[in-house]
């Protein structure tokens, strides 16, 4: 069998068990809410109260005494693994997420369950790869068909399943990855219908024609989107940091549950992935929506109607984020969708309290939800093939397109990463569609530091030198002190006339013949920073120093040049 064959039907494989990971969390969330709400009808609205902070707690209690190690948020997983883990994700991945978001989101949390399940899927992947001893390329095609997969089975939208794995996964498009995108997507997603029918978290098709003439408003929508996807992310990374503060672990969930249950007690919409009100809000029925509003009597009001809609984007980024910040397992894919499908219906809603009684607010729900996937995802593709292939058809195409790239752009301008992204990003270690950038990314600066170098103390003489010279094969020679401070170079060139002068062996020292290094690289450089350092200096070796200045070793900019030109071949060519 030849090795494309075997990936092909490794692809097929790691689809069908994405698919039933899928099937899986999905059924266990189901069976603990259906647990929690058994027998305790008259006061389950008050236990909304504790439901998420009891939830919480016991997923930082099974992953600190059971899984002995922090359960990760779901894609971030996998971009690190890519990225800086050379394809590698933990066993414990396998299983953690599953158990994580069950619990978090059947106990209520403010979450979804997409990123868990694609987390877990790659993870699955990852650990066939290992065992197959796989190489990085493979590792990463695998963990992208695994991706593709897990979102095809949860949304039985295959095609946009593959652009998610090509834009957020960052796979490139090629030949090479295209097939096996396409047969996991396939299989996942039958997988998927075998198990679940017709059970899908969306039932609708698009009903409503697009009106040409409301153009302008769906560009106001791009905006108002975008708008809300720059408050999530600002949302999500204020409450990582105030949560961070409270440094007793036990007190952070029970602080950030309860304050996630107040808020599901006052909206109870916000309960767990949302799903419910985002397909009552596409078929358009208001009254299923208001009628949770137990607390409120917004009868024959319409404007303290919108107002309460218009909450509703708003505190699910807040209840998301503290879900999330406080300890709870779970995705943001859900929370961005309910902002998305909340605040493009309010928005369509507003227009016609205005007079435009052609407005359909279905249709601005559906590409309300493309605006935020745009924005808060950083996805804008995605939003716009995975709308439209939920939707059965193509008809808002040309809205989504707009209000997806104007919303994407508009954040763009405010905040350069993602939720998912931002970490990475900040340090340097995102893989990106830019080649360049990205195969700077996978090397690695510690293996590409040459320690042949022979050191020299800066108070040793001529005559010293001349024998390090001679036990030497490189022409450079390092000056350090009694701490192995790096000082200068000696390079063999500057000083091969003196070496012959046998009368200044012992008159001569070797800070006397050495240069300043035209620059120093940091063994916490990026390589891009290094690359920068080289092409900033001129230089074709440069010293590589700790913090406080102590000398480790050499970097030559022949064998970065070497490495990089493999890493290209090993990672960007097409295969047979």
């Amino acid at each position: 069998m030849s090795d494309k064959h075997f990936t092909y039907i490794l692809s097929i494989v790691v689809g069908l068990l994405s698919g039933l990971v899928a099937v899986v969390l999905k059924n266990a969330v189901h069976l603990v809410e259906y647990l929690l709400k058994t027998g305790v009808s008259h006061v389950h609205d008050y236990l909304y109260f504790i439901y998420p902070a009891v939830g919480i707690m016991l997923v930082i209690l099974i992953s600190k005494f059971l899984i002995r190690d922090k359960v990760g948020h779901g894609i971030p997983i996998m971009l690190y693994a890519i990225s800086k883990g050379n394809g590698n994700i933990g066993r414990k991945d396998t299983f953690a997420s599953i158990i994580g978001a069950s619990i978090t989101v059947g106990f209520g949390g403010s979450v979804g369950l997409e990123g868990p399940t694609v987390a877990t899927s790659g993870a699955i992947s990852s650990n066939l790869s290992q065992l197959l001893r796989l190489n990085y390329k493979k590792k990463k095609l695998l963990i992208g068909a695994a991706a593709s997969g897990a979102l095809a089975a949860i949304f039985n939208a295959p095609i946009a399943a593959i652009v998610f794995a090509i834009e957020v996964i960052m796979l490139d498009l090629t030949i090479t990855s295209l097939i096996p995108l396409l047969l996991a997507s396939a299989s996942a997603t039958v997988m998927s219908r075998l198990i679940l029918s017709d059970d899908f978290l969306f039932h609708f098709r698009v009903i409503d024609e697009f009106q040409i003439s409301n153009i302008l408003f769906y560009i106001v929508l791009g905006l108002f989107t975008g708008v809300l996807s720059v408050h999530f992310t600002k949302t999500y990374f204020f409450t990582d940091k105030w949560l961070k503060k409270i440094e007793n672990v036990y007190l952070r969930p029970i602080i950030g549950g309860v304050l996630v249950g107040s808020l599901i007690f006052i909206f109870p919409q916000l309960y767990g992935e949302g799903f419910p009100t985002i397909n009552a809000l596409i078929a358009d029925d208001l009254d299923k929506v208001l009628t949770s509003f137990s607390l409120f009597d917004i009868s024959d009001n319409m404007f303290f109607g919108a107002l309460l809609l218009l909450a509703l984007p708003i505190l699910k980024a807040m209840a998301a984020s503290l879900t999330l910040n406080s300890g709870g397992v779970g995705g943001i894919f859900a929370p961005t969708l309910f902002i998305g499908s909340s605040g493009g219906y309010v928005f369509g809603y507003v227009l016609n309290y205005l007079g435009f009684e052609n407005i359909s607010r279905s249709n601005f729900t559906l590409v309300g939800m493309a605006g935020a996937m745009a924005g808060i995802l950083h996805a804008p593709l995605t939003a716009i093939f995975l709308i439209a292939e939920i939707t059965g058809g193509y008809s808002l195409f040309l809205p989504l397109m707009i209000t997806a790239v104007i919303s994407f752009l508009f954040v763009k301008y405010f905040t350069s990463f993602s939720v998912y992204t931002r970490q990475l990003g900040e340090e340097g270690d995102l893989i990106t569609h830019h080649k360049d950038r990205a195969v700077l990314t996978l090397m690695r600066l510690q293996n590409e530091i040459e320690k042949n170098f022979l050191t020299i103390n800066a108070y040793k003489k001529l005559g010293d030198l001349v024998q390090v010279v001679s036990q030497s094969s490189r022409n450079l020679f390092p000056v350090v002190d009694d701490n192995n401070t790096f000082l200068g170079v000696v390079n063999l060139n500057d000083v091969r006339e003196i070496m012959f002068e046998r009368d200044r062996y012992n008159e001569v020292y070797v800070h006397e013949l050495m240069t300043p290094a035209p620059e120093f690289i940091y063994f916490t450089d990026t390589m891009e920073q290094v690359m920068h350092k080289f092409d900033q200096s001129g230089a074709w070796n440069l010293p590589v120093v700790t913090h406080d200045s102590k000398y480790i070793g050499f970097v030559s900019k022949s064998k970065l040049f070497s490495a990089y030109r493999q890493l290209l071949r090993d990672f960007y060519e097409e295969g047979d």
